[in-house]
């Protein structure tokens, strides 16, 4: 059972790398595309993990979460990370507010992308194969813990585990806490005045909003697109 447990957390964990890849790189790739190459000669319109990885937000803290309860302890948070942020020149932009905001939704939108990828990969597999709907639905249950996840169909499990985990990345880069995606949604919206104190959040105070208060947002958030996606897999 604990090498099971091991062989998710490792799944998770490689799905979680290349999420947070695409992402930065849906960012990159659209500040190019509207004028902005500072991210494209440093090398970040890549899916090569490398050039987008943060010791914490990509390593340490997934790991933590990830493979924890595997060795005997348990960190209270959902699996999310972060990424080594994306540089941007908004001077480089023909619209710089339009432009600034398409470029930080651009990620967000890259992790929603994955999700109706990978759903859509379910709802086929539901159709295409023998005994196809009990098996992805039970595959699903194991992504959620609700199921033994011995007994799961390994494509269908990590389709499972790339859907929760970028509908978290969905939702939790959509907060608007900085240096989050929300945030420059956000900053480009407040008087001058509000941005010098807007962007005092920073350091730790910007990590413990993300863990802590971003935590609890994303428990809200996730329950009804969660109950969205069970729907469209038992619906039938």
């Amino acid at each position: 059972m604990q090498s099971t447990a091991f062989v998710v957390g490792v799944f998770e964990f490689v799905l979680l790398l290349f999420s947070l890849s695409f992402h930065e790189c849906a960012h990159a790739w659209m500040a190019s595309r509207l004028g902005d190459q500072t991210a494209r000669m440093q090398g970040r319109v890549s899916l090569n993990p490398a050039v987008h990885v943060d010791p914490i937000g990509t390593l340490l803290f997934p790991a933590l979460v990830i493979f924890g309860p595997i060795f005997g302890f348990h960190l209270p948070f959902l699996l999310i990370g972060w990424a080594k942020p994306t540089p941007v020149l908004t001077r480089n932009f023909r619209k710089i507010v339009r432009d600034d905001n398409l470029t930080s939704l651009a990620g967000p939108a890259s992790n929603l992308l994955l999700v109706i990828v990978a759903l859509v990969a379910l709802l086929a597999m539901e159709i295409a194969m023998p005994g196809g709907r009990p098996m992805v639905r039970l595959s699903f249950a194991a992504a959620l813990q609700m199921a033994d996840p011995g007994v799961a169909h390994p494509v269908a499990l990590l389709l499972s585990l790339a859907i929760l985990i970028n509908l978290s990345l969905f939702f939790f880069n959509l907060l608007p806490i900085p240096p989050l995606d929300g945030s420059r949604v956000v900053r480009n919206l407040l008087p001058y005045n509000a941005v010098q104190v807007y962007d005092r959040i920073g350091g730790w105070l910007s990590y413990l909003l993300m863990i802590f208060v971003g935590g609890f947002v994303l428990n809200l958030l996730l329950s009804p697109a969660l109950s969205l996606v069970i729907a469209l897999l038992w619906g039938r």
